[in-house]
């Protein structure tokens, strides 16, 4: 087990408790996009929600290895909106949150020389990111299908 700073241990914690909000938050949206119709939404939905779950399992993995327990302090509550474009806002939101905190986290143990540390905060900052990106490039494409939905409809 190796020794880590508190304030690593509680950058672990905090994203523990993101990580696991974003599973709940991805499989609930999975079974509401579902019961919309959007089957294939529903399944990229399932993807997203098995990703995080792989994040939060690097973190409990990661905080036993520095011999503390996991314990995620608080979820968030699952955030609603009324269609497809407004649950992935609401997903982006979640993402860079999760962006931020591991940025700052690897700002931090590069100031106190935890290369290991910073190590694993920057990998899953920029998976991440990846994902940010995904969730964007999601938007653009429903946003342009909408456009051209709306452009048909005035003919």
């Amino acid at each position: 087990m190796d020794a880590a700073h508190p304030r690593v241990l509680g950058y672990l914690g905090r994203a523990l408790s993101l990580e696991l909000s974003a599973v709940q938050q991805y499989m609930t949206q999975a079974s509401l996009v579902e019961l919309w119709g959007e089957a294939d939404a529903a399944e990229h939905f399932r993807q997203e929600t098995v990703e995080e779950m792989r994040h939060a399992e690097r973190l409990v993995q990661r905080m036993l290895q520095l011999g503390v327990a996991p314990a995620a302090s608080q979820l968030r509550p699952v955030s609603h909106a009324a269609d497809l474009e407004g649950l992935l806002r609401l997903d982006t939101v979640l993402e860079q949150d999760l962006i931020q905190l591991y940025a700052e986290a690897m700002r931090f143990c590069l100031l106190i020389g935890d290369g290991n540390n910073e190590a694993f905060f920057r990998a899953l900052r920029d998976e991440e990111q990846d994902h940010g990106e995904a969730l964007a490039a999601w938007l653009d494409r429903l946003g342009t299908a909408q456009s051209r939905s709306l452009q048909r409809a005035t003919f």
